[in-house]
């Protein structure tokens, strides 16, 4: 490839109907399998700082680590999967789970079940960008919104279900059946995977700039270490203070950008950024992060709130939170027929007015709120977030040129991790300094205290919960983009792009 030298889109092999539904089927229910560890060791915190002899802290970092791999990796599979087949992606990818898994499960010590997860981590981070890749490429711009239903029971679902499956699974054995029942399956679908899929495109030759990955793992990893510091009770104690490693990780990031927008200009870049340039892609990344910011501190505050105000078990938790994850997997085709026939705008702005309502009506929740409220509640949130995932995903990586699908996959991913642990460190410093100030002012019990600082942090989600719903009266269904037979062709914004960056939207 000469300088300054875009490479081609990649070409859509010829497949039936049949056998693109069982590619996607494939890399769905194998990308469900490794999202599902995520959150499955939520309710495995007490046993493992029995069994290991650490504190809740460090027992935390089981799942801090996985978030934080995953925000390492992602920014750098846009190059990655341009530059290897989809079988060779999908080997490598199901290789490290199945290792990290394999190790977590034998783990004599704690150190060594910490970077089980982190290899975990690694293939899980390949797995999402490539199912979504794979699914712009096969596809019919007319059919994505069904299918895409299908594969918001992988995004939302999976890490929903965690700490439910986890729940029971821990009623049954030790903590090691969390991996040991994992690994056969995992490893089922690798194999059928590796019989059944079939290369898409031809791999591209191009160089990585390894400042690029260099900025983009310290970058990212420091912006996520430092938000989950920030929400952490012992952040005054940490050697280094979180806000800094949090300023510093935002200063990598800047540089990163400018690396990126750098290269555009004479060689490919690690990111491709001009992503961004397209407005409805924009605007479905400013909603999904909002909603993540949200979503993530509710799903903290959740378990929290039902186990140690409430009083339920770590499985009765689990049980009771299990339905809203299943509404969310049922609505999810159903909402991706819907998009097909209604456009997204239809379908955005209800689900984002009932996701901000949710979150609203949580912040009145007390010691005497019935679990069944709760109940229906939750359910009520899980089925307005249906129907904001499917349409933005859609609408957002739709207008898109084919070469820019895997960037665009890996800059979702990657925002999608900060904006998680970003919504995390907000509202649970929100919900812990509230409570400490209730405590101190001797109005509540240690439960009331708590109560109170839970409505807060709720309080906090219903206002980012506001703000998705108001950029969700910005979401609009886009055509699918048409590459242009000349070059000087414009985006949506009318700026010149170059010659296959898509039509204007």
């Amino acid at each position: 490839m000469t300088e300054g030298t875009m490479p081609q889109p990649h070409a859509a092999p010829t497949l039936s109907p049949a056998h693109v539904t069982a590619v996607l089927r494939i890399l769905v229910l194998s990308t469900f399998v490794v999202l599902l560890n995520e959150t499955i060791m939520v309710n495995a915190i007490p046993r493992l700082m029995h069994d290991f002899e650490v504190t809740a802290t460090a027992a935390g970092w089981l799942s801090t680590a996985f978030m934080l791999t995953m925000a390492v990796v992602i920014p750098v599979t846009g190059w990655f999967l341009q530059r290897v087949s989809t079988r060779t992606a999908f080997g490598l990818a199901m290789a490290l789970f199945l290792t990290g898994t394999a190790l977590a499960a034998a783990a004599p010590s704690f150190p060594v079940l910490l970077a089980a997860r982190v290899i975990q981590a690694s293939g899980t981070a390949v797995m999402m960008p490539l199912l979504m890749t794979t699914l712009m490429t096969l596809v019919p711009a007319e059919d994505r919104g069904r299918v895409m239903g299908n594969v918001t029971l992988v995004i939302s679902v999976a890490p929903a279900l965690g700490p439910a499956v986890s729940g029971v699974l821990l009623q049954l054995g030790a903590w090691r059946l969390l991996f040991l029942a994992v690994l056969p399956i995992a490893g089922a679908m690798a194999v059928v995977g590796l019989r059944k899929l079939v290369n898409i495109g031809e791999p591209r030759v191009s160089p990585i700039d390894g400042l690029s990955v260099l900025m983009a793992a310290l970058g990212f990893g420091a912006l996520v270490y430092g938000l989950s510091g920030l929400g952490a009770g012992d952040a005054a104690q940490a050697p280094v203070p979180p806000l800094a490693t949090t300023l510093a990780g935002a200063v990598l990031v800047g540089l990163f950008v400018w690396r990126q927008l750098s290269l555009q200009r004479s060689s490919a870049p690690l990111l491709d950024l001009r992503a961004l340039t397209f407005r409805h892609f924009s605007v479905a990344l400013a909603l999904l992060c909002l909603t993540f910011m949200a979503l993530m501190g509710a799903f903290i505050l959740l378990p929290l709130y039902l186990q140690d105000v409430c009083g339920l078990t770590s499985l009765q938790t689990g049980l009771l939170l299990m339905p809203g994850g299943l509404t969310m997997g049922l609505l999810g085709p159903q909402v991706g027929k819907l998009y097909d026939r209604l456009g997204a705008p239809f379908l955005v702005v209800p689900g984002a007015a009932v996701t901000a309502l949710c979150l609203a009506l949580f912040a009145l929740v007390g010691e005497q709120t019935s679990p069944w409220l709760v109940l229906a509640l939750h359910v009520t949130l899980s089925a307005g977030m249906a129907f904001i995932f499917t349409p933005v995903f859609t609408s957002g990586l739709s207008v898109l040129p084919p070469r820019l699908y895997p960037h665009g996959s890996a800059i979702l991913g990657s925002l999608q991790q900060v904006s998680a642990a970003a919504g995390t460190a907000l509202i649970v410093s929100v919900m812990s300094g509230r409570a400490t100030a209730a405590a101190a002012a001797g109005d509540a019990s240690a439960t009331g205290a708590l109560a109170v600082g839970v409505r807060w942090g709720f309080g906090v989600g219903a206002v980012l919960g506001g703000l998705a719903a108001v950029v969700a009266l910005l979401v609009r269904t886009p055509p699918a983009p048409q590459l242009p037979t000349g070059s000087g062709a414009k985006d949506e914004d009318g700026t010149i792009a170059d010659e296959t960056a898509g039509a204007p939207a």
